[in-house]
């Protein structure tokens, strides 16, 4: 009776319960903090319009260049600090590092709202805010990508799975949209605020709840390879107590061995030369081309040309297409 009570719990049980869990939680999480990454960037492409209309320095003939050099001066600096961000985060707290820069893209976004509130007319502090949004914005995805590489690296459908959690960036494009176009009518300050307001309240779950490793759950990162690839745990059941012993032996030397490789991240150029990192770069790079293209400045045409009706629509489908194709075809090639 004793041994029979001490045996682990057959598949679906409370193990298989609680890991499923945490990696529900996990996804959503991650899901919805990069979605409010992008949420965050879609103001300056929604008060465009308004900034080019009304407010100095964007106003007048030279407005739509200034309005160009904010967009140039945010993805320089996302661009550039992306390098950083990417060996930062393999070497950092993903929690932490996620969570921060989570607070610190509401800062600088709601930074560009008090614009409004303070009467700032000046474009370096536009551009100053722009850069401080790139710096912190580029720890994101990093961060994200890290977590769900923990915890479904070694799934068998990681495949669909990415694709189904890449879809985060049309959400997070299509809810900034709405949100920042809700309550511009207040003023155009409201517009970042708002989805600044978002951003940071996700920041502090994710500094509050986020597992960022199976191991800080205590689950092993065996039992979550055999939970994942559907196999049964009838096999735990049946082996024997040396067969055990000998298993947890192989587990333990595995295991100093995996921990011996673990601290040390590969670089730059290590990493450009992995397969497939070439090819899919630059897919990306184009897709990011024409989406970025939509993503800023199709909103201030299709203002100033009058076609909000029909062309918003337009712009939210073309804007979930092109994303969602991009990023499913790279990420699950």
């Amino acid at each position: 009776m004793e041994a029979a009570a001490a045996a682990p719990p057959p598949h679906g049980g409370a193990p298989a319960r609680g890991l499923g869990r945490h990696e529900y939680a996990v996804l959503a999480l991650t899901f919805a903090s990069y979605a409010a990454f992008h949420a965050s960037r879609k103001p300056p492409s929604i008060v465009k319009a308004v900034l080019s209309a009304e407010w100095a320095p964007f106003s007048g003939a030279r407005g739509p260049h200034r309005l160009g050099e904010l967009d140039v001066a945010f993805l320089s600096a996302y661009a550039l600090a992306m390098f950083a961000a990417g060996h930062l985060a393999d070497r950092a707290d993903l929690r932490r590092l996620l969570g921060a820069a989570m607070l610190a893209s509401g800062a600088a976004c709601a930074a560009l709202g008090a614009a409004y509130f303070l009467d700032v007319h000046a474009l370096a502090f536009f551009a100053a805010a722009q850069v401080a949004s790139g710096v912190v914005q580029s720890a994101g995805w990093p961060c994200v990508v890290a977590v769900m590489g923990n915890w479904f690296g070694h799934a068998s459908k990681r495949g669909t799975i990415m694709g189904v959690w890449n879809s985060h960036t049309s959400v997070g494009n299509i809810a900034g949209s709405v949100l920042a176009a809700a309550v511009l009518e207040f003023g155009w300050g409201w517009s970042f605020l708002v989805p600044a307001f978002v951003i940071a309240a996700l920041g502090v779950v994710v500094l509050v709840s986020l597992v960022a490793h199976p191991s800080e759950a205590g689950l092993e990162a065996q039992v979550m390879e055999v939970e994942m690839n559907g196999d049964g745990g009838e096999e735990v059941e049946l082996l024997g107590e040396d067969k055990k012993e000998a298993q947890a032996n192989e587990d333990d030397e595995l295991e100093m061995e995996m921990g011996s490789q673990l601290p040390r991240a590969i670089g730059f150029f290590e990493a450009w030369r992995l397969p497939g990192v070439v090819p899919f770069a630059f897919c990306l790079f184009f897709s990011k081309l024409v989406a970025y293209t939509f993503l800023y400045w199709l909103p201030f045409y299709i203002r100033n040309n009058g076609m909000q009706s029909i062309a918003y629509t337009l712009y939210y489908l073309i804007d979930l297409t092109l994303t969602m194709v991009g990023y499913e075809f790279v990420t699950c090639t």
